[in-house]
């Protein structure tokens, strides 16, 4: 293997973010890749790495991925095709911190066509050099963001100096160096130092012992100009009189600075020209090529040159001396597309600015091997050329070829199958117009699908020349009538095939039997091959799907030619996602329909001989281009045909290879022009459309939804015009009479702005002029302006303006305060919402609708007058706002004197979830243009809901909104990422992706959430794209991590019982895969997929539908007697159950779980899951669909907060559910067996498991995985993560187990355990059982703190525990920053769910095990409240509790709360018992 290939791996894997490596011709594999794949085993770093296949377009590739890196490397063997591929893109790669490295063997021809599409050209010929010219042109790239060639030959020769990684990245982000910085007189390394004799000079001059960039003088066996210096090179500044102007002087000044610095590095001499050879030759050699080791010649010097661009003149008129009189080029080339080389005429160029007295003979030669250049054979060139002008470069060795060596290419077995095909169908009518074996005759080039059209072309216009040729004879006088007979057959039948040959022949054997002198029978015998009609096609590889703008392909259906093209695939279905996510194959068939006239079909021959038979029959019968694309799955020659035929089956039948043929005749006929061929697919639409589900109930219950859904958008777009000119007109003639009514609104959750629209759309209805902004939108100058102006307001925290009214209320407030009456014309009305109920006791009673009474107050103080008086809407009254609403309404309407007016046009129905996912198209939306969008940091309001189906929640910093608001600025906008990890495992290197993924796209830290899985913050739009990707890498995703569908499985840790955590992790997994969304739409704006047949084959989900669920769903599988997943706050659960052998027998089901609460509404409630039967572990994956599918069809779908699976079950009832559930089955679930609970907190420390392998549990506070002064866990778990051999677990409260773990390893993880104090477990027991939700500062529903807070209450609640000797006992506390439980809160012994910042819902008596709910206790406490509440009974708990008692269960023993049966009960006798009831709560 190559010793240069590899040193140039090692340097790009060392100092790239990028490395894009162009792969060789299938089955060979690029070496760089090898070492690449090595590098990444035995270091630390992870680059991006892109292969190219064969074909495809480099350039593409390195602007797509390299367009943000610092530093990127592109590596290559020399082919025609990539150097193409690059010049065409020169101006683009030009300007990146780009290296191309491209190894060659003996050509040049190649490359040398590279030069001038880059700012530097290096060219290396040993191992060492091509070590040394790598670390020289990635300090240029990086530092002068340039890109940079760097041509090395590969030679087997040794490095013998490696620079090591420390080196390699200091000399990358080390100082730039200027010429003429100084430096000391011994082993100096920068500097032109005058007048100074130097021992070790790196960059010194004229006086130099060793130097490496000095000037020369004359004398020297090494420099034709300097005797002084025995090994000066080129590189210094030097005294030639008269010399040119040097070229391209910038570019040089930063090679030389970047020269230094590698130098300085390396140690090592690093020349651009090095001169070898006598004193005062009489020819001197530039060589461009690899030559003979220990080459002499009397009189002749070499110069190899290593920069070929920039070439400064100056530097090549050094090392020519006076005693010159014939130049020579020297170049390793087979081939040239000039008949000069661009560097040949450099040459010449500076010499003939030389001012000599003499005359110097130039001459260029050409070589192919080494072994050509030998004293003998260079001697006796030199002797007959001594006086030859040649006009054109001389070739060295009579044997050189003039062209390539060429191979005939090898066609894998397999593509066997489909050139059979079409000589079985075609026979001597077949011409494959790339066939191989033309090579030997035409070249390699010939094989290319673009030589190929080219071909093609020329022919059909000789078979034109021939036509006309035929026509012009028959109408020659004195042709015989069997002649004059011929011809016209052969017109008439020319394009029949089996006829045209047999005419043919009967045509050219009468012209040869006529006498005839003719030039048209001569251009027909000429032409004769064209006589017959042929089937022409071109095979080619997916290679033309990279870059179909300009491939082959583009070319070859623009033409309009009659070809047929066949394009081979050979990637599996089950290595579909191996390759670069950014090069989708299947987009050629699409492409070619979207052109129109062409045909195209998909086909598969392991899937159906007699489709492909059709397929390529009508592709040879259309007059026109055609494209066939045909699936050949395979990895090598050796892969089996059964093998071929399973990945073949699996493609057809997933619908990632569908079957279909588009035919644009029938199109033009008015025919459907596209064919379904793959019957699994149609069968699975068939199934879909055949379903009764809830859209088409809903279009029949509502047939204009059908319209708004379905109809034509170009349609739609001309009515809305013409409705809306309409419009304007009528309100033009009412606006003259009417006054102008302006609404503002605030509001934070949006039920304000939907009454604020909803007012605007009645207003406009009665003939208003309206407008609607927000409050901040506006300023009190022109509010002051204004004559008529609604607010309306909701309340936010505690008794607060929302977000985007603060900014007019603290104006308002600063008005007031300096006794201003601005409004002096402005007439008003407010419009206040709030809950009269979420501030229960008295002394709070202020705060309810106080934004709306302070409004509605403040702008009478500014000199404004009421319209209408102040409105108020309550969530207590029994329409919730509305009741309040349809009292203010009215009064406005009569104020503004439009009150009588009959508003006809029904008001249009709100814009709800259901609808935005119906409309998404699968998921889609607009996510993909909202990403290109750079305008803003965030996605569009509906597509936010449909990202949270891809694992995607936008939120924004809301420790600074108020700051960027009044900067004018949005909001400081980011996303979290949840990752979908069934069971809650991931191996170490998914770890270090998560913890790199934190640090380069996130906040730096990342969570472990109560789901299992990972939790990223604060990645900002631009880089969601790159997260996805980098989560994928690892073979994870985001997909359905968040949404209307089935979340992350969890299932129990337990790490002391191996075998069965890993029966009911595989089983979750299982589980995870059934209930996964099928949409393609995932892959699509994340990955850059697309559908082979964009809209011809739609997406569709055959669990979800199009609507999805009404809510979330989550299943959870525990392990007894361990709880620790909190199973019965789950949609479904399953509880595992062991058989006498300790084998898994299945699962207890449990149904009607669920958290989420809603302040103030008691139509919501927490709930816990019932226990509906048994099943097995077979029936499990199916028992979970069916209860999902149940939920899908029977959950409501009106109103989101009553959507989930609990509230299904309360309102159908449970046998009913249960009932319609087993129908589905088609079977009862069994009885249900006993199980027993016993906890639901994890067991920390150390564990062995019954295979031998050791387990540690950590505790990790709150799930947050960072760094902090002390506590270096992120660190300490990244280093652990790179030595540990086993799996991580996270736990569903928030923690971590190292599993599996050696015997052999258990001394070293405890040592980093150690280090990085991960195992301190002296923590109280309260602590080690606490858990909260992110909440403040990311998260959008947060109303107070809980992860930043919680802590630092259990700071002070853990004194008490410790001053009453319960520092090690067990209470189950959590916190949430809003009640939509997050944490699981409603099943703590103690909780806290936040109503407004420092404000929190306090709750007690939830089971210590999960089986019992909590209830209020209080609705409203503070930090002193809660402490004070806390220490009594503490206290009494820690003196009189039964033995084995638990607080949950003391608290309603000892009378502060009463039990909550089930959830519909949950606010029954809320606010405490007896003498510990709160006041407002009784009231």
């Amino acid at each position: 293997m190559s010793k240069s290939i590899a040193a140039v791996s090692r340097i790009a894997f060392l100092a790239s973010d990028v490395l894009v490596d162009s792969q060789p011709a299938f089955p060979a594999t690029s070496q760089f890749s090898k070492h690449f794949q090595s590098f990444a085993e035995t270091t630390g770093r992870q680059p991006l790495r892109f292969e190219v296949p064969v074909g495809g377009d480099p350039a593409s590739t390195i602007l797509r991925n390299g367009s943000t890196a610092s530093l990127v490397s592109f590596t290559a063997s020399a082919t025609s095709h990539t150097a193409v591929r690059l010049v065409v893109q020169a101006t683009e790669l030009s300007s990146l911190p780009l290296v191309l490295h491209i190894a060659v063997t003996d050509d040049l021809s190649d490359v040398i066509l590279l030069r001038s599409a880059v700012p530097f050209f290096l060219v290396s010929y040993t191992a060492q050099q091509a070590h040394d010219n790598a670390l020289l042109a990635f300090r240029i790239a990086r530092v002068e963001k340039k890109a940079v060639i760097h041509v090395f030959y590969e030679h087997s020769g040794d490095v013998s100096d490696v620079s090591t990684e420390g080196d390699i990245w200091r000399l990358l982000h080390s100082e730039k160096l200027a010429p003429g910085a100084s430096f000391s007189p011994e082993n100096g390394t920068n500097g032109y130092i005058e007048h100074a004799v130097v021992t070790n000079g790196v960059n010194g001059d004229a006086h130099l012992t060793n130097g490496i960039n000095g000037s020369r003088s004359p004398g020297s066996t090494e420099s034709p100009t300097d005797a002084r210096i025995p090994n000066g090179v080129a590189n210094g500044f030097c005294d030639i009189a008269n010399a040119p102007p040097p070229v391209s002087a910038d570019l040089y000044e930063l090679y030389e600075a970047a020269l230094l610095s590698t130098v300085s590095c390396t140690r090592r001499t690093c020349r651009p020209l090095t001169f070898r050879g006598v004193d005062n030759p009489h020819t001197v050699a530039f060589v461009l090529g690899s030559l003979p080791n220990g080459l002499e010649l009397d009189g002749i010097a070499f110069v190899p040159i290593s920069l070929l661009t920039p070439l400064q003149p100056y530097k090549i008129l050094h090392v020519i001396p006076s005693s010159t009189s014939r130049v020579i080029l020297l170049e390793q080339l087979r081939r040239s597309n000039t008949k000069w080389t661009s560097l040949f005429l450099d040459i010449v160029n500076i010499l003939q600015e030389r001012q000599t007295s003499h005359r110097i003979l130039v001459q260029n030669i050409w070589f192919t091997e080494p072994e050509q250049i030998s004293a003998a054979s260079l001697f006796k060139l030199l002797n007959v050329t001594s006086n030859l002008r040649s006009t054109s470069p001389l070739q060295l060795g009579s044997d050189a070829p003039s062209g390539p060596l060429v191979t005939v290419p090898h066609v894998p077995k397999h593509e066997v199958s489909y050139t059979k095909i079409l000589s079985y169908i075609f026979g001597d009518h077949l011409e494959i117009s790339n066939s191989p074996s033309f090579v030997p005759t035409q070249g390699a080039i010939v094989t290319s699908p673009e030589f190929a059209l080219g071909r093609v072309r020329g022919q059909f216009e000789q078979r034109a020349q021939l036509t006309r040729s035929v026509q012009a004879l028959m109408e020659v006088e004195g042709i015989s009538p069997e002649l004059h007979r011929a011809l016209g057959q052969w017109l008439l039948v020319k394009d029949d095939r089996s006829k045209s040959r047999a005419v043919s022949d009967q045509v050219v054997a009468s012209l040869k039997s006529a006498s005839l002198q003719n030039a048209h029978v001569n251009r027909v015998l000429a032409l004769q091959a064209h006589l017959p009609a042929r089937s022409k096609w071109i095979i080619g590889s997916d290679a033309w799907s990279y870059d179909l703008g300009s491939s082959g392909l583009h070319h070859a259906i623009a033409s309009g030619l009659d070809i047929n093209i066949l394009i081979l695939d050979s990637v599996p279905y089950s290595s579909r996602h191996s390759a670069d996510p950014h090069r989708r194959k299947q987009d050629a068939g699409l492409y070619a329909m979207n052109h129109g006239d062409v045909y195209v079909a998909s086909v598969a021959v392991y899937s159906s001989y007699a489709h492909v038979l059709q397929a390529i029959m009508e592709a040879d019968r259309h007059k026109g281009p055609s494209v066939v694309l045909a699936y050949l799955p395979y990895k090598s020659e050796n892969t089996p045909a059964l093998e071929v035929l399973k990945e073949t089956k699996l493609a057809v039948d997933s619908g990632y290879w569908p079957l279909y043929r588009w035919d644009p005749v029938k199109e033009a006929r008015g025919q459907e022009p596209f064919t379904l061929d793959s019957d699994s697919v149609k069968n699975d639409l068939q199934q879909f459309l055949d379903r009764q589900n809830h859209l088409s109930q809903l279009v029949r219950s509502k047939p204009q939804l059908a319209t708004e859904l379905v109809s034509s958008l170009g349609e739609s777009v001309k009515e809305a015009r013409r409705k809306k000119a309409a419009e304007a007109y009528s309100d033009l003639l009412v606006a003259l009479d009417a006054p102008p009514l302006v609404i503002l609104y605030a509001s934070d959750g949006g039920t304000a702005e939907k009454y604020a629209k909803k007012l605007m759309n009645r207003a406009k209805a009665r003939g208003l002029s309206a407008s609607i902004g927000t409050m901040d939108s506006i300023s009190i100058e022109t509010l002051a302006n204004e004559e008529y102006v609604a607010f309306v307001t909701s309340t936010a925290g505690q008794g607060e303006p929302p977000q985007n009214g603060r900014t007019l209320f603290k104006a308002f407030n600063a008005a007031v305060g300096r006794g201003d009456r601005p409004f002096s014309k402005l007439r008003y009305s407010v419009f206040g919402l709030g809950d009269s109920h979420y501030w229960p006791r008295p002394e709070d009673a202020h705060f309810y609708n106080r934004p709306g009474k302070d409004l509605d107050s403040r702008l009478e103080q500014l000199g404004g007058e009421r319209f209408a008086p102040l409105g108020l809407g309550d969530d207590q009254d029994a329409d919730g706002p509305e009741t309040g609403y349809k009292v203010w309404e009215p009064l406005v309407w009569k104020a503004l004197g439009v009150d009588n007016i009959q508003v006809l046009e029904a008001e249009p129905d709100p814009i709800t979830n259901e609808h935005i996912k119906a409309a998404s198209g699968y998921l889609r939306g607009t996510i993909a243009e909202g990403l290109q969008d750079t305008s803003t940091g965030a996605l569009a309001p509906s597509d936010t809901q449909i990202t949270k189906f891809h694992g995607i929640y936008q939120q924004d910093d809301r420790d600074i909104r108020d700051e960027r608001q009044a900067q004018g600025a949005e909001p400081a906008y980011s996303f979290m990422i949840r990752v979908r990890m069934p069971g809650g495992v991931c191996a170490p290197k998914q770890w270090l992706q998560m913890d790199r993924i934190s640090d380069e796209h996130g906040n730096g830290t990342f969570k472990i959430t109560t789901r299992s899985t990972f939790q990223f913050h604060g990645v900002i739009k631009r880089h969601l794209k790159p997260t996805i990707q980098d989560i994928n890498k690892v073979l994870l995703d985001t997909l359905a991590a968040c949404g209307d569908v089935n979340r992350n499985v969890i299932c129990s840790a337990i790490p002391s019982k191996s075998k069965l955590h890993a029966r009911v992790y595989e089983f979750s997994k299982l589980v995870s895969d059934h209930l996964l969304p099928r949409t393609t739409a995932y892959h699509e704006i994340w990955l850059d997929n697309k559908l082979v047949a964009g809209e011809a084959v739609k997406d569709f989900e055959p669990l979800y539908g199009e609507f999805y669920l009404p809510r979330k769903f989550k299943v959870a599988v525990a392990v007894p007697p361990t709880n620790d997943v909190d199973i019965f706050a789950n949609d479904l659960g399953f509880i595992a159950i062991v058989d006498k052998s300790g084998e898994l027998a299945g699962f207890n089901v449990t149904v009607g779980g669920g958290m989420g609460v809603t302040h103030g509404n008691k139509k919501t409630y927490p709930r816990l899951a019932d226990v509906i039967g048994f099943c097995t572990v077979e029936q499990g994956p199916l028992v979970a669909e069916k209860v999902m599918l149940t939920q899908r069809d029977f959950g409501n779908r009106v109103d989101r907060k009553n959507a989930r699976l609990k509230y299904t079950i309360d309102r159908m009832g449970l046998d009913v559910f249960k009932a319609e559930v087993e129908s589905r089955l088609g079977y009862k679930l069994s009885p249900a067996r006993p199980f027993t609970f016993d906890r639901n907190v994890d067991d920390f420390g150390w564990t062995v498991g019954e295979d031998g392998k050791h387990h540690v549990t950590l505790f990790i506070e709150n799930g947050r995985v960072q760094d902090e002064p002390g506590q270096d866990f992120k660190k300490g778990l990244r280093e652990i993560a790179k030595i540990h051999k086993g799996t991580f677990r996270l736990t569903a409260n928030q923690h971590i187990v190292i599993s599996d773990i050696e015997t052999d390893d258990v001394l070293q993880i405890k040592r980093l355990l150690a280090e990085y104090k991960l195992d301190n477990l002296n923590f109280t027991g309260l602590r080690l059982s606490s858990s909260a939700c992110v909440a403040f500062p990311t998260c959008g529903l947060a109303m107070a703190e809980s992860e930043r807070y919680l802590p630092i209450l259990v700071d002070k609640v853990e004194k008490i525990c410790e001053e009453y000797g319960l520092r090690n006992d067990s209470i189950v506390m959590r916190m949430t920053g809003c009640p939509n439980g997050c944490a699981r809160p409603y099943i703590a012994e103690v909780a806290f769910v936040g109503k407004a910042p420092g404000s929190y819902l306090m709750l007690l008596g939830g089971g210590y095990y999960g089986q019992r709910l909590n209830k209020i206790y209080r609705e409203s406490v503070s930090e002193p409240e809660i402490l004070a509440i806390l220490r009594p009974m503490i206290k009494r708990y820690a003196l009189e509790r039964l033995e084995g008692e638990h607080f949950g269960d003391f608290v309603i023993r000892a009378g502060y709360i009463a039990p909550t049966t089930e959830g519909k009960n949950w606010y029954d006798r809320m606010g405490g018992e007896g003498e510990f009831r709160e006041v407002a709560a009784a009231q």
